[in-house]
């Protein structure tokens, strides 16, 4: 599997430079309407699983274990068509939305990791995986948030993310070479 993950270290590091421009853009413009939320949210999950579903793609060909990403992936790509299709949303429900896949896809991340050997950037992806558990039990904990708010939880969720993901890219590619 390490093989697989190292030789397609560059799905990672677009997803982590996606979350951190994603991240970036929140703290930046924070009035942003929660319709314009739901829409960036929409395309986010669903790039970000394109990429998780390339990776279960790139790890199937090699006999890899891929399961795993690919549910995350199917999950991400679920998850941003139906905040495309019901875009007036309450913000209950959005929350709610966003809230079960930052957990499910935080555990799917995490239960992945556990199968990589310490060596091979585990840990960074269990910071993403934790990331994404704690910002959805977050949500789930406070669905009334405001706007603003949730701009901020999502902008830091992101760069969390963002950044473990780059750093385990990075950390992938490094280990391919040697």
């Amino acid at each position: 599997m390490f093989a697989t993950l190292a030789k397609n270290w560059w799905a990672f590091a677009i997803r982590g430079v996606l979350g951190i421009v994603f991240g970036l853009i929140a703290f930046v413009w924070p009035g942003v309407t929660m319709l314009s939320l739901v829409i960036v949210f929409a395309a986010y999950a669903i790039t970000d699983g394109i990429f998780a579903i390339i990776a279960a793609v790139r790890a199937a060909e090699q006999h890899q274990r891929w399961t795993l990403f690919l549910l995350e992936g199917v999950i991400g790509i679920v998850a941003g068509a139906l905040a495309f299709m019901w875009p007036a949303l309450t913000v209950v429900v959005f929350v709610t939305l966003v809230a079960f896949w930052a957990l499910l896809s935080g555990g799917f991340m995490l239960a992945a990791a556990f199968r990589l050997h310490p060596d091979h950037g585990r840990w960074w992806f269990v910071l993403g995986g934790i990331a994404s558990i704690i910002y959805g039990g977050l949500l789930l904990v406070a669905p009334l948030i405001g706007a603003l708010v949730l701009t901020w939880w999502i902008g830091a969720y992101a760069l969390v993310f963002g950044i473990a993901m780059l750093i385990a890219a990075f950390r992938l590619r490094s280990l391919a070479h040697a």
